[in-house]
């Protein structure tokens, strides 16, 4: 399940070959999270590593979540945040 959406993420987010990317399902304490969630962390050489968040587990991520998420990473990459 892991594999599939992070290659799904790589296609997505248009990363390169010296670029990382990874995929985890952690433990979530926040109120109103689910007792797991999904952590995505974007790599790209020569910038800060982006961490993002799916509030759910890895099997319940939706195509519109995958959506979601690029367009976070995008939007925050051109402002140049963190």
């Amino acid at each position: 399940m892991a594999s599939r959406l992070k290659q799904d993420l790589r296609d997505a987010l248009g990363l390169g070959p010296c670029d990382a990317l990874t995929v985890n399902e952690i433990a979530c304490a926040d109120p109103g999270c689910p007792d797991l969630e999904t952590i995505v962390l974007v790599m790209r050489e020569g910038e800060p590593t982006r961490g993002l968040r799916i509030r759910r587990t890895l099997e319940a991520v939706t195509p519109e979540d995958r959506a979601a998420l690029v367009a976070e990473e995008r939007q925050r990459r051109e402002a140049g945040e963190p």
